[in-house]
């Protein structure tokens, strides 16, 4: 009786809550005597979109550098999904980089399905995969060109279609919206408003600052620390402001006043 009590008991609990695609504590890189990030805090639940603002040198990129394993802390702790980034199903995640991560003498179309296959897609799945992310950049009429042959603004949308093909949980995009004209720009946000709503979790950097109003939450950043975060709407009333930028400039005076 005492069992099945016990067992009763058991049933009746919560289900452990699964771990934030995305946790930071306390994560402050050096370069020297350079302190890049300084004791960033930040988490990033499914279903929502956090937007990095901040000018450049601002620590964006190192910290998304940090994030999947290229850069190391020098203190403070990274958490993909519960485990540290070395040791993280990677799998889950996509990373589009400021640079363009692609091969110049392989097509659109092979870069793609090279990633895809790095992802552990295969056969139709493969091929579905690879012509939606394809058509999402609007790049099907140059799928089998060299990527050297293309604009930088094409190779930019490479780089995204390589980040999205396998619908990750956790995405990460590092200015990736840069070079691209304002449709196709309107159309990669319904895409990743799209992901937001089936659950993933995504971390965007941005210079456009109409883009930020549509995260959830805002992290702005100078000299690698957060000067604030909220909704953009919190973040204006705070500052008493009617846009972001003039938002930003008030805390950082006021954070160095």
């Amino acid at each position: 009786m005492e069992v099945a009590a016990e067992h009763a008991i058991a049933g009746n609990r919560p289900a452990p809550a699964a771990p934030l695609p995305l946790r930071l504590r306390g994560v402050c890189k050096r370069f020297g005597p350079r302190e890049a990030l300084r004791g960033i805090d930040l988490d990033v639940p499914a279903g929502t979109a956090i937007g990095l603002v901040g000018p450049n040198g601002a620590g964006k990129t190192t910290l998304m550098r940090l994030i999947v394993g290229l850069e190391r802390p020098t203190s403070g702790s990274v958490e993909l999904f519960g485990k540290t980034p070395r040791a993280a199903d990677l799998s889950h995640v996509g990373y589009m980089t400021q640079a363009e991560a692609v091969y110049a003498d392989l097509s659109v179309r092979d870069n793609v399905r090279f990633f895809g296959r790095l992802y552990g897609l295969r056969g139709d799945a493969l091929d579905d995969a690879v012509r939606r992310a394809i058509a999402l950049v609007d790049l099907a009429d140059r799928a089998g060109d060299r990527v050297d042959t293309l604009s930088g603004g094409m190779r930019r949308r490479t780089s995204l279609a390589c980040a999205v093909l396998h619908a990750p949980r956790l995405l990460l995009l590092d200015e990736p919206t840069v070079g691209v004209d304002p449709e196709l720009r309107a159309a990669f946000w319904d895409h990743f408003v799209e992901m937001r709503k089936a659950g993933a979790a995504l971390l965007i950097t941005t210079h456009h600052l109409d883009e930020a109003r549509r995260c959830d939450r805002l992290v702005l950043l100078r000299d690698g620390a957060a000067i604030a975060e909220g909704t953009t709407a919190e973040l204006l009333e705070r500052a008493g402001c009617d846009s972001i930028e003039d938002a930003f400039l008030w805390f950082a005076r006021r954070r160095t006043s």
